[in-house]
């Protein structure tokens, strides 16, 4: 069963900085594991072990809502980096713009990627950091960031917008719903290959 992605809702955890890239969500080091599991305790490490980090600031702690700079999620295209958000709690990411790798790899697991302008993205930042409680509510479909009586327009390429509304960004349900379409094509290999 498809789960659609019309609506997410969650308090806001700003990140700030642009080019934050993947090497820096999650170190190269954790590509080796074997499963995710677990994975989000490793998220920014070194930069959590230099200072003081928005992920471990008590007044975020529960956000699914992170905000971002531009160009979030550059460098590589390891779906490590989007996993350990998820795994953390997060379920949406606003910011500028975002590397193209990262955002399909968001989508993959249903995390939308939503672009807002500068000043818009700095208005978030500064309405959480002063009031880290406030809750938003993005509205998918109509492309509207809500925070009390603060709204906020969004960019979310249409096709990435549909995949989310229909539930088609999980390519695993989507091949599930095909079932009989898979028995009716497994029909016509050669015998040893149905094995």
């Amino acid at each position: 069963m498809s789960i659609l992605i019309e609506r997410v809702s969650g308090r806001g955890l700003p990140l700030a900085g642009n080019d934050i890239d993947t090497d820096q969500i999650i170190e190269s080091r954790y590509l080796r594991m074997t499963t995710f599991e677990g994975i989000e305790a490793h998220l920014f490490e070194s930069l959590r072990q230099a200072s003081t980090h928005p992920f471990d600031d008590s007044r975020f702690a529960g956000a699914s809502v992170l905000i971002v700079g531009r160009n979030f999620g550059c460098g590589s295209s390891r779906e490590h980096a989007p996993q350990a958000l998820y795994r953390y709690g997060i379920r949406a990411i606003v910011g500028e713009s975002f590397g193209e790798i990262f955002a399909g790899n968001c989508l993959a697991i249903g995390i939308p990627c939503l672009s807002l302008t500068s000043q818009n993205c700095r208005m978030l930042m500064n309405i959480c950091l002063a009031h880290p409680e406030r809750p938003f509510d993005i509205d998918i479909r109509d492309g509207i960031i809500c925070t009390y009586t603060q709204r906020f327009e969004f960019d979310l390429p249409p096709g990435r917008r549909e995949r989310l509304l229909n539930g088609s960004w999980d390519a695993l349900q989507v091949l599930l719903s095909e079932k009989t379409l898979i028995e009716e094509k497994l029909m016509y290999l050669p015998q040893v290959l149905r094995r």
